[in-house]
């Protein structure tokens, strides 16, 4: 079944067109001075664009509830030739988004790009994973971006000018078993993104002020180890990506007109898929998820990972997640 999938993807992705491009050397000075909201900064995604950001000499405003870890991050931003202030923010707070767009113009007078990335995820049968856990993912997935958005849209109307990138999915498209709520949230974001893009061109901002939608497919990054796990298997999924081609496009869509971005071609590939043949696709992704969650994964406890608390761990951009499911597939065929 899997084989079958990457022969039916591989066929859309010549559809899909190329690859998001590298940044130009004018692209590169085009950022210069610019200045950047990032949420979800102490890792993953996050960490990995305002790293770059840093090299590109952007000012960089880091949020997470990790403040020691932004520290850190702060610290290599600074060392790539960026400008970085960190402040701690937990984006289910609306207070705390206020302060973190109040502390960012008070900063660098304006911000010139809002990145609502910050997410957690759940894994495992809907009917498993306890109530106060999904709760706590609408919470920080959906009203964090929620919160984001209405910040950075009351700043780019003020200052004229503006673009908001918000962290979606491939399951913003693509539904995928066992992760009922984490799907669920991110074809929310996907939503809120294509309603701005209209309000905006209805109240005639469209031109001055952008919204993208960035699709990843699943990425080795601390997503898997910092999610809840009900599943009663370490959390894993096929063919993962390397965080690199994200952290591209995410800075690439700052610069350059693009109202949804599927990352890569298995993300393209599946998200022209399910417009051609949505049961088909909906199907093969859910056999592949039980396959390789349910039915392949070693046993691990049930726990809510950082939904509710920060954890020490998982402090990177990549988390070596590739690696580790290859080492527990050859201890099963051993």
């Amino acid at each position: 079944m899997f084989r079958n999938l990457m022969i039916w993807v591989a066929a859309c992705s010549l559809l899909a067109g190329c690859a998001t491009k590298q940044l130009s050397r004018s692209d590169r000075r085009k950022i210069e001075g610019k200045t950047f909201v990032i949420t979800g900064a102490s890792s993953g995604f996050g960490r990995g664009v305002a790293t770059r950001l840093g090299g590109y000499h952007a000012n960089v405003v880091l949020a997470a509830r990790r403040g020691d870890v932004l520290d850190s991050v702060a610290d290599d931003v600074r060392k790539a030739g960026g400008k970085a202030l960190v402040v701690v923010t937990d984006v289910s707070k609306q207070e705390d988004i206020q302060r973190l767009a109040d502390a960012a113009v008070g900063a660098f007078q304006l911000v010139d790009v809002w990145i609502n990335n910050a997410g957690v995820g759940a894994i495992g049968r809907f009917e498993d994973v306890p109530a106060d856990d999904y709760s706590r993912l609408i919470d920080i997935n959906l009203k964090g971006v929620v919160y984001g958005s209405q910040a950075a849209l009351k700043l780019f109307k003020s200052q004229g000018h503006g673009k908001l990138i918000n962290t979606g999915s491939v399951e913003s498209e693509v539904p995928l078993a066992y992760h009922a709520t984490y799907g669920s949230t991110k074809a929310a974001v996907r939503a809120l993104g294509n309603v701005l893009h209209q309000e905006l061109r209805l109240s005639g901002q469209l031109k001055h002020t952008k919204v993208v939608t960035i699709m990843p497919w699943a990425v080795d990054t601390p997503f898997w180890g910092h999610a809840a796990n009900y599943s009663g298997g370490t959390a894993r999924m096929a063919a993962m990506d390397g965080p690199e081609k994200v952290v591209n496009a995410i800075i690439f869509s700052s610069l350059h007109r693009k109202r949804e971005l599927p990352v890569g071609w298995k993300a393209r590939a599946s998200y022209i898929s399910h417009r051609l043949l949505p049961h088909f696709t909906d199907r093969v992704s859910a056999n592949i998820a039980h396959r390789y969650q349910i039915r392949t994964a070693p046993p691990a406890p049930p726990t809510s990972g950082a939904v509710f608390t920060p954890m020490p761990t998982g402090q990177g951009v990549d988390d070596g997640v590739r690696e580790r499911m290859k080492a527990e597939n050859k201890q099963r065929k051993d």
